[in-house]
């Protein structure tokens, strides 16, 4: 009987251990700011078109702190992520720069950080990841939001 009740608590400990807000890298430099781009983000559209296409990214100024980057990762599956460095306050030189997958800092520290998982690369300095975004794909229409 005792046998039978060590995975039931085990369970049972695991669950209440979690904490809600896990996914919350509760990072007090960029506001929490709440858009949505509905269906803006047609990729049959010439603008967009390119995103159709595995391994390409689109940067948009309009959504997001600073900007937000929409990157295709392969079989219709997308990420998008905050251009806003996520490890020190926001100034002039903090809205990240793309190129190829690697989003980089304009300030003296020269965070740079991979647009495809939001990881840091080796030299950054700071605890954060890149800020992530919802990404929803119907059709050939990307909605990213933040709620």
């Amino acid at each position: 009987m005792k046998i039978k009740l060590l995975p039931l608590l085990v369970f049972i400990l695991l669950i209440f251990s979690c904490d809600k807000d896990d996914d919350n890298n509760n990072n007090n430099y960029i506001p929490d700011i709440v858009f949505d781009t509905q269906n803006s983000i047609d990729t049959s559209l010439p603008q967009y078109n390119d995103l159709q296409f595995d391994g390409n990214h689109l940067v948009l100024n309009a959504f997001g702190y600073n900007a937000i980057v929409i990157y295709n990762v392969g079989n219709g599956n997308y990420v998008s992520f905050e251009l806003t460095d996520p490890n020190h306050a926001p100034s002039n030189c903090s809205r990240l720069s793309v190129d190829g997958i690697t989003a980089s800092c304009n300030c003296d520290d020269n965070n740079s950080y991979n647009i495809v998982n939001g990881g840091a690369f080796d030299g950054t300095t700071g605890n954060f990841s890149l800020k992530q975004y919802f990404v929803e794909v119907n059709g050939s229409v990307i909605r990213v939001y933040n709620n």
